[in-house]
């Protein structure tokens, strides 16, 4: 990307259409040529994208938000007032990781008008209208709560829920918020879904994984845990801040995602060795999942931790996280 083109796609937010490469200097058979080799992506018609080494390397979700967020600025853009982002779309710009949620498409409300869907583009009819949207670095918003309505009542139960958690996590919505936007679709398809994982939702699951491992141990029939608690020696002193405690049965889960212990190093992993063996030290019986994890395997590996754990011996004390 030659220097012109590179100031141009700086001041739009790190893209550019075809007008601006054209204005700098390419041809269509240069875009062309930079899309195949991958120099270059596509985000929507007209609008491209230069992804760096940084984002190469980045995980397959963060490099498909990568390219959303500037897909929907870019769809925003054409649209020019006529539509505002909604759905899954407004989540990854509020920041929300929705890696389960389907991001081929941009998805946007129309206020004036009517529009055609595409292969990049999803327009919906305002139905109900919009009402209150929220401008974020020049992109019109529908509401947070709206937002994770209309997104997660197209997807599964599990799903939902992580999406929901990690809102909450990120106070694009209240609660309140979410049981009002709920109300601007009774009876419509799958409002019921919606609806479970609202009043299911937590705050407090750090990731995508905790919120699916958190519905898994719903649907096992096992106690509810205690989230993010914290366990304390005799002396007050913290050991560990562990995902879910079952806390009358002594048995603590944790959830271990690809990147939970940061880069993996020897030190990390000795430091985790360390923290589980004073946890065991207290009395604690310890069970570590990895995802996808077997509902009736982990079952049976929660039911022995259950069965080895002596709740009346353990030391120290937990405190609630907040």
């Amino acid at each position: 990307m030659n220097t012109k083109l590179m100031l141009i796609a700086a001041g739009r937010g790190d893209w550019f259409t075809r007008a601006d490469a054209c204005a700098a200097g390419y041809t269509d058979v240069d875009i062309r040529r930079r899309v195949t080799a991958g120099r270059w992506i596509r985000l929507t018609r007209g609008a491209y994208a230069q992804p760096g080494s940084e984002v190469a390397s980045m995980a397959a979700w963060d490099r498909a938000a990568w390219a959303h967020r500037r897909a929907a600025n870019a769809v925003y853009q054409r649209l020019a007032g006529r539509a505002v982002v909604s759905h899954q779309s407004a989540l990854v710009l509020y920041g929300v990781q929705v890696s389960e949620l389907d991001l081929r498409r941009v998805h946007v409300t129309r206020v004036s008008g009517l529009g055609r869907s595409g292969s990049t583009v999803c327009q919906h009819a305002a139905r109900p209208p919009v009402g209150e949207s929220v401008e974020q670095d020049g992109v019109r918003l529908t509401h947070g709560a709206r937002a994770i309505v209309e997104a997660v009542r197209a997807t599964s139960y599990p799903v939902a829920v992580s999406v929901v958690d990690q809102a909450l996590r990120r106070r694009v919505a209240t609660a309140e918020q979410l049981t009002t936007a709920l109300s601007l679709f009774d009876g419509r398809p799958g409002n019921n879904t919606a609806t479970r994982a609202v009043l299911f939702a937590d705050s407090r699951s750090e990731s995508v994984g905790e919120s699916r491992l958190r519905v898994m141990l719903a649907d096992l029939g096992l106690p509810e845990p205690m989230l993010q608690a914290e366990i304390r020696d005799e002396h007050g002193a913290l050991v560990a801040r562990v995902d879910f405690l079952l806390a009358e049965d002594g048995v603590v889960i944790e959830f271990d995602g690809a990147i939970k212990y940061g880069d993996g190093t020897p030190e990390t992993l000795i430091a985790e060795k360390v923290r589980e063996d004073r946890l065991r030290d207290l009395g604690y019986q310890v069970v570590r999942v990895c995802w996808p994890a077997r509902p009736l395997d982990l079952l049976a590996r929660i039911r022995r931790a259950i069965g080895r754990a002596r709740p009346g011996s353990i030391a120290g004390y937990v405190t609630a996280s907040q």
